[in-house]
């Protein structure tokens, strides 16, 4: 499975997101979590792989005019320490395990529902519930190995803070950032990088490239969203029984 089925499992968890303006860490954790790997390689090999995809996403949304500092500054300004300090905590496997698979049935939950329609009138940032929301998302995301994105789309589209193309470049910039930090917390694992790495970096660069372009044109698949869910709730059945 190692050889054969990961990268191409990747690069289909790379396209499929980037396309929304996400990196796609959770779905990385589901590939690697399916496949028996152990949370000390998961964590920091899902964040390297969202910070690929993250920087390819936020490029393409920003050259296309869709990235807002108005959105991203509030949330990152106490995201950034929070996922830095999630990243030095290491929590025990069973545990993990738990922390993850609830954050794997919020992301099914979210990918199975089509939510992604924005109110037409912006509202504006409210900056004390925007830092302490960046802080719970930082912390959490750092725990876990993700970039936050996946809580950050849905906060700011049911709160009216931003459109949907406008929240999926400032959620690719803030989950770029986040992986980042948390990866800082991560660094005395770094040894234990899977040997495949590189080849899971070239399919998750090749997904992100294809994902975020069409994404920018015509955000998400609600069919193919929705088949994800479903097997993110079977590697939730796994986790928990394994």
């Amino acid at each position: 499975m190692d050889n054969l089925y990961l990268p191409v499992l990747i690069f289909f968890v790379a396209l499929l997101y980037s396309s929304v303006g996400h990196a796609g860490a959770s779905g990385y954790l589901l590939v690697m979590a399916l496949a028996g790997m152990t949370p000390v390689v998961m964590k920091p090999t899902a964040l390297i792989l969202n910070i690929i995809v993250a920087s390819i996403a936020t490029v393409q949304f920003c050259r296309a005019g869709y990235f807002s500092l108005r959105i991203f500054l509030p949330f990152t300004i106490t995201s950034i320490p929070f996922a830095f300090l999630g990243g030095l905590i290491t929590l025990p496997d069973t545990l993990y395990k738990q922390l993850l698979g609830l954050v794997l049935l919020f992301v099914a939950y979210r990918l199975f529902l089509n939510v992604e329609i924005a109110p037409s009138i912006k509202k504006p940032i409210l900056w004390p519930i925007a830092l302490a929301c960046g802080a719970g998302i930082g912390l959490l995301s750092g725990l876990i190995g993700v970039g936050g994105g996946i809580f950050l789309s849905p906060l700011l589209l049911l709160m009216g803070w931003a459109k949907v193309k406008q929240q999926a470049g400032s959620a690719s910039a803030f989950i770029l950032v986040n992986s980042v930090a948390g990866i800082f917390g991560h660094l005395t694992a770094l040894k234990h990088f899977p040997y495949l790495l590189p080849y899971w970096i070239i399919a998750s660069v090749a997904g992100g490239i294809i994902g975020s372009r069409f994404g920018i044109r015509r955000l998400g698949n609600l069919t193919l969203r929705r088949l994800l869910a479903i097997v993110l709730v079977i590697a939730v059945v796994k986790l928990m029984w394994v």
